[in-house]
């Protein structure tokens, strides 16, 4: 089993790593709109939170020998149900004609007061 930590996503801001690869497997924590660049936590629209947190996960993955045409389930958690069908659009423009297995979860309220946070599995390239 290995970690995977990368400068073009935020760092962990707890006892956690950004991603473990065992077995060919990426398992990618739950990622935030944070610019990794900055640090800066982009708490603007659904829309652009959504495209955030999936660059970090691309970036992960990435750093972890995969991509995401390579996942193989998100998981994602948004802070009201009625943000489903803006970050749908998003996902499937990023995402294209790649269909993972998904999970949208709705949640009372996510950490620092994002709308979404995206994790995900993958398998590595090798």
């Amino acid at each position: 089993m290995t970690t995977v930590q990368t400068p073009n996503a935020p760092a962990p801001a707890g006892h956690y790593s950004q991603a473990t690869v065992h077995r060919g497997v990426v398992y990618v924590a739950g990622q935030l709109a944070i610019d990794p660049r900055t640090g800066e936590k982009k708490l603007g629209s659904i829309e652009e939170q959504t495209e955030q947190a999936l660059r970090n996960v691309g970036e992960i993955l990435h750093a972890a020998g995969s991509d995401l045409n390579r996942v193989l389930k998100m998981t994602i958690y948004i802070s009201d149900i009625s943000l489903w069908s803006a970050v749908n659009e998003v996902y499937a423009s990023i995402m294209g004609a790649h269909r993972p297995a998904r999970a949208v979860v709705p949640t009372k309220e996510l950490h620092y007061g994002f709308l979404i946070e995206i994790e995900a599995i993958a398998a590595t390239s090798g």
